[in-house]
C-alpha cells in the first residue's frame, strides 16, 4: 500500500468500463473512515483519502472492493505497473476462439458472393458452445457480479447480448432450421476478447514513462564501511553513506560528491539532454548516469525519499487524479448500461410486434447491446492524462495532479518572480561601498549578519567575505523579517541589512549613497543597504550592497512563446523598480509589479483573478510560496526551495522558465486529446445504437464496432507520446 497517514493506494482487478469504476468508487464511499476515493480505468488503481483523524485497517478496504465483486491488491512503493493478466494464456485463448469460430463465419461471407451454403447444424453447435462457455467465461463471471450488486457493466451487455443469439440457433436448430447465428455470438465474443487484448496492450503503452522510471533503480550500491567496499542491496544503503560510482555506472541514491569529478547525465529525471559537468560539493540524483569520472558520493536521501520515487509519486499520483470532465462522464456512465438495456428491449418489441419477425428482432436487440460502448467512455479520460503526464515527465514537467493539467490549458496569464527564475538565481556582490570608507569592515558585517540565510543575495555577500580569506563573526539574535531583510546583534550593535522599503520604515535616509546607488539600479543591478542602531534610535546608514545577476538564455525566448500562444506576462518581484523594469524590458515582459512583500504577491496575485482570467505564478524561493498558494496554477523550479515545491501544481526539473509555455502547450494537447476522445466514445454511442435499433447493423459487424472504439480511443490518447517541446534549446 502506498501513501500517507490519510491517503492510500490499491491495484484492482476486474474492471471492464466506466460503470465498473463508478461501483468501486460507491462501494469504497460508504466506508465511514473514507473521505473520497478515485478510480483510475486505464491504471487499474484507486487513490482513497480518509477523514481527517481517521484510520483504517487495509482489509477493511481490500474487502469492500471484493465484495463488490473485483480483484483489490496492496500497493508497494516498488509496485510493477505490469498488469496482472497473464498476457500468453489471454493471447493463447483469443487464437482459439479465432479457430473456432472462424469456420462459422465462413458460410456468412460466402452467401455474400451469391453462394449457398452451411455447415451441418451440429458442428455449428459444437464450434459455438465452447467459444460461448468456456472462452466467454469470464463474462458470465463479472456480469453475474454486476447484477449481484445491482449495478450494469459492459460485460453485462455481452452476455445477455451473445446469449440471446446463442439461444435464438439453439431454438432454431430444435425446430430443424439450417440458418442459425452461432457465428453472431461466437464473433462478437471473439472480437471483444480482441479488443480487450489489444486495448490492455495499448493501455500498457501509456504507463511506459513510470516503467522507465522505475528501471532507472539499481538493485545494488557499492558503499565504503570501516574501509571495506561492498556491493550491498539498494534497500540496505543508510544515510550518510558513503558510495563509489564508477564510470558508466547508474547513480543508486541522492548524494552529494565528496571526491572525483564527471558528467552525468540526468535527462530521464530533468529532461535536459546535454550531460551535466558535476564535482565536489554538487548534488546528483539517483538514477542519473555517471558517464567518465569516479565519484564518491555522501547518501542524502534514500527509499520513498529520494528524487527518482518522489517523481514517480507525482506522475502515478496525477495519474490516478479525476479532471472535472471525467466526473461528468461517470455521471453519464452510471446510468449508461440500464438505459442501453431498455432501449435494446424496446428493440425487440417494436420489430416483434411490428413485424411479426421474432428472429430479427432478438437480432436487432443483440446488435444494441453488443454495439454499446461504455468502455470506450471510461477510457477517454485516464488515457490521455496517463499519456500527457508521462511525455511530461519525460521532459522534465512534473505535474501533481490531473486538475493542473486542466487548468493549464486555459491559462491567460503567467506571473514570474526574477530571481532564480528569470535570472541565474547566482548573484554577484558587483559593490560595497561603506560612508566612512571602511568597505570591507562593512562587508564583513552584512555576511555575519547574513551567513545563516539561504536567500541567494545572502550567499553572495558570504562568498565574497571568503574569497578575501576571511571568516564572518558571530551574529546573534538573527531575525529575518520577510520581504524586507534581515537583522543581528554584533557587539551589542543592532544590524540591518535589507532593501530600500526596510530603511524607509526604519527612517533610515539614504541620500549620502543615493547616486552611487542609482547608476547601479539604471544598470538593472539590485541595491541593498546597511544600516547600524542600538535598538532604540534611529539606525544609521552604514553603506550600500550592489549585486548583478545574469539572465537566463531561455528567459527571452519563453517570453516569446508564451506571448506566441496570447498568454500575457508579469514580472512580480521584491527588487527594486528600476532593476525590475530593465529585466522585464530585456526579455519583452508585458507589465511589472516591483518592490514587493510576500502578502503584498499573494495579494496581486489575488487581485488578478476573475472569471475569466487563468493566472499562473512561477516561483523558487520561500518567499513565492504565498504568491503561489494564491495562483490558479503554481510553477516550482527544482532548483529552488521544498516549501515551493511542496506549494506547486508543477515542478519544473530544470531551472528553465521555457518549460512554463511548454507545459501549457502539452495541456492544450492532452485536453484537446480528451475532448477528441469522448467525442467519438459519444459518436459511436449516439450513431451506433440508433443503426443497431433500426436493424442496419448485424452483431458481428456491431461487436467489431464495439471493440474498434476502445482501441482507437487509447490508439489516439497514445499520439501523445511523440509530442516534443516546441522551443529549441
Amino acid at each position: 500500500m502506498t501513501g500517507s497517514d490519510h491517503a492510500l493506494d490499491i491495484a484492482i482487478t476486474g474492471m471492464s468500463c466506466a460503470s465498473c469504476v463508478s461501483t468501486v468508487e460507491s462501494a469504497l464511499r460508504k466506508i465511514p473512515e473514507v473521505e473520497s476515493a478515485s478510480v483510475n480505468l486505464a491504471t487499474e488503481k484507486a487513490h482513497i483519502e480518509l477523514k481527517e483523524g481517521r484510520s483504517l485497517q487495509t482489509q477493511a478496504i481490500l474487502k469492500a472492493v471484493i465484495d463488490a465483486g473485483y480483484g483489490a491488491e496492496l500497493l508497494t512503493h516498488t509496485h510493477s505497473l505490469e498488469h496482472h493478466d497473464d498476457e500468453s494464456a489471454n493471447g493463447i485463448r483469443i487464437v482459439m476462439a479465432v479457430l473456432l469460430s472462424t469456420p462459422l463465419i465462413i458460410p456468412m461471407l460466402f452467401s455474400l458472393s451469391g453462394g449457398h451454403w452451411n455447415l451441418p447444424v451440429w458442428v455449428q453447435w459444437l464450434l459455438a458452445t465452447p467459444v460461448q462457455f468456456y472462452l466467454g467465461a469470464g463474462f458470465y463471471t463479472s456480469a453475474w457480479k454486476a447484477i449481484k450488486n445491482k449495478t450494469g457493466n459492459m460485460d453485462l451487455l455481452v452476455a445477455i447480448g451473445t446469449s440471446a443469439a446463442y439461444l435464438l440457433s439453439i431454438y432454431m436448430m430444435l425446430q430443424g432450421h439450417e440458418h442459425l447465428y452461432f457465428e453472431a455470438s461466437s464473433v462478437v465474443i471473439t472480437l471483444v476478447l480482441l479488443g480487450k487484448w489489444l486495448e490492455k496492450r495499448a493501455k500498457r503503452q501509456t504507463t511506459e514513462a513510470i516503467r522507465a522510471l522505475q528501471k532507472l533503480r539499481p538493485e545494488t550500491a557499492r558503499v565504503r564501511r570501516l574501509n571495506e567496499e561492498l556491493d550491498i542491496p539498494l534497500q540496505e544503503v543508510v544515510i550518510d553513506d558513503v558510495v563509489i560510482i564508477r564510470p558508466g555506472e547508474r547513480i543508486p541514491v541522492d548524494a552529494i560528491i565528496i571526491d572525483g569529478s564527471s558528467h552525468v547525465d540526468e535527462s530521464m529525471m530533468t529532461g535536459e539532454s546535454e550531460p551535466v559537468n558535476k564535482a565536489v560539493g554538487n548534488k546528483v540524483i539517483g538514477g542519473a548516469v555517471n558517464i567518465d569520472g569516479m565519484l564518491l558520493v555522501k547518501t542524502m536521501a534514500i527509499g520513498a525519499e529520494s528524487t527518482l520515487s518522489r517523481i514517480i509519486r507525482l506522475v502515478e499520483d496525477a495519474q490516478t487524479a479525476k479532471p472535472e470532465i471525467q466526473r461528468l462522464v461517470d455521471k453519464v456512465s452510471a446510468v449508461f448500461v440500464p438505459v442501453v438495456i431498455v432501449i435494446a428491449f424496446i428493440t425487440l418489441l417494436a420489430w416483434g410486434l411490428y413485424s411479426a419477425n421474432w428472429e430479427q428482432a432478438i437480432l436487432n436487440a443483440v446488435a444494441v447491446l453488443v454495439i454499446a460502448c461504455p468502455c470506450a467512455l471510461g477510457l477517454a479520460t485516464p488515457t490521455a492524462i496517463m499519456a500527457g503526464t508521462g511525455v511530461a515527465a519525460r521532459h522534465g514537467i512534473l505535474i501533481k495532479d490531473a486538475k493542473a493539467l486542466e487548468l493549464a490549458h486555459s491559462i491567460t496569464q503567467v506571473v514570474f518572480d526574477k530571481t532564480g527564475t528569470l535570472t541565474e538565481g547566482k548573484p554577484v556582490l558587483l559593490a560595497y561601498n561603506a560612508i566612512d570608507g571602511d568597505d570591507l569592515l562593512l562587508l564583513e558585517l552584512a555576511a555575519s549578519i547574513e551567513q545563516n540565510s539561504l536567500h541567494p543575495l545572502a550567499k553572495a555577500v558570504v562568498n565574497q567575505l571568503q574569497s578575501l580569506g576571511k571568516s564572518p563573526a558571530i551574529a546573534t539574535d538573527v531575525r529575518d523579517v520577510a520581504g524586507r531583510g534581515l537583522h543581528g546583534k554584533i557587539n551589542n550593535k543592532v544590524i540591518y541589512v535589507g532593501n530600500k522599503r526596510w530603511m524607509s520604515e526604519l527612517d533610515v535616509s539614504i541620500n549620502p549613497q543615493n547616486v552611487a546607488a542609482l547608476a547601479y539600479k539604471n544598470a538593472g543591478n539590485t541595491i541593498s543597504w546597511v544600516a547600524q542602531g542600538d535598538g532604540e534610535t534611529i539606525p544609521m546608514l552604514l553603506g550600500m550592497l550592489a549585486f548583478g545577476d545574469q539572465i537566463k538564455e531561455s528567459s527571452k525566448k519563453a517570453i516569446s512563446a508564451l506571448h506566441d500562444k496570447e498568454v500575457k506576462t508579469l514580472l512580480l518581484t521584491g527588487d527594486n523598480s528600476t532593476s525590475a523594469a530593465r529585466v522585464a524590458e530585456m526579455i519583452g515582459i508585458d507589465k511589472v509589479l516591483a518592490e514587493q512583500t510576500p502578502e503584498s504577491k499573494a495579494s496581486s496575485i489575488a487581485s488578478l483573478r476573475n472569471k475569466d482570467a487563468v493566472i499562473a505564478m512561477v516561483g523558487d524561493g520561500i518567499n513565492d510560496a504565498p504568491a503561489l498558494a494564491a495562483a490558479d496554477v503554481s510553477f516550482a523550479m527544482s532548483s529552488g526551495t521544498d516549501v515551493a515545491m511542496h506549494t506547486a501544481d508543477i515542478t519544473l526539473m530544470r531551472s528553465d522558465p521555457s518549460l512554463v509555455a511548454d507545459t501549457i502547450d502539452i495541456s492544450r494537447r492532452t485536453y484537446s486529446k480528451i475532448k477528441q476522445n469522448l467525442f467519438w466514445a459519444f459518436i459511436y454511442n449516439l450513431i451506433g445504437i440508433p443503426l443497431a435499433a433500426m436493424g442496419l447493423l448485424s452483431p458481428v459487424i456491431a461487436g467489431a464496432a464495439m471493440a474498434f472504439s476502445s482501441v482507437s480511443v487509447v490508439m489516439n490518447a497514445l499520439m501523445l507520446s511523440k509530442w516534443k517541446p516546441s522551443i529549441k534549446r
